[in-house]
């Protein structure tokens, strides 16, 4: 399974955040799986990137090629792909994906994350998203989607479309083993 990584390139974090994503890398890497990420050196990629590669796993990065600067590029993967864009970043990840996982980070990671979820919700994709929960940094999140869906804003079987995992293991059991049917963007729309 190629596994899509979204999160923080930020060398100034807690050193929990880094531990818990070189432990996903780790949990990836014995399970036979390939991570596709944005191919950065600093931050949570480049931590689960270490952490899969400590034990022989297999890594895609993927970066325009306005971040090919000393430092900032892990190029050392099996595979490195150069777009022109940030839009073509994210559709060679997208397409390349068959699951995404979302670790801690900014504005960027949630963009990422939103726009993924929302693509799920129209039936555009139908690949498993879940977050690392590190830290509660994505209670946040969940407390924003329950309130969505409380004022009516989005249906309730949406909040079903992703996981939230304390633990790599358990989030690599879930994306290993959901299986969801396609949302139906007329069910969506329409509540029928």
């Amino acid at each position: 399974m190629n596994i899509c990584l979204y999160g923080s390139s930020s060398p100034e974090l807690e050193q929990i955040y880094y531990d818990k994503a070189y432990e996903l890398g780790e949990v990836i890497a014995r399970r036979g799986h390939t991570l596709i990420f944005g191919g950065g050196e600093q931050g949570l990629m480049g931590a689960c990137v270490r952490g899969l590669e400590s034990l022989g796993g297999k890594a895609i990065g993927v970066a325009p090629r306005f971040f090919d600067l000393p430092g900032i590029l892990h190029k050392e993967c099996h595979e490195f792909i150069f777009t022109d864009n940030m839009r073509d970043r994210k559709q060679i990840m997208e397409e390349k994906s068959d699951a995404f996982v979302i670790v801690p980070g900014g504005v960027g990671t949630f963009e990422e994350f939103f726009e993924t979820f929302t693509l799920k919700q129209l039936g555009q994709i139908n690949k498993p998203i879940a977050m690392l929960n590190v830290e509660g940094y994505f209670d946040m999140i969940k407390a924003l989607m329950d309130r969505t869906i409380e004022k009516g804003f989005m249906k309730k079987i949406c909040a079903d479309l992703y996981g939230i995992f304390d633990d790599p293991e358990k989030l690599l059991d879930y994306i290993e083993n959901v299986h969801e049917e396609p949302m139906d963007v007329y069910t969506l729309k329409l509540g029928k």
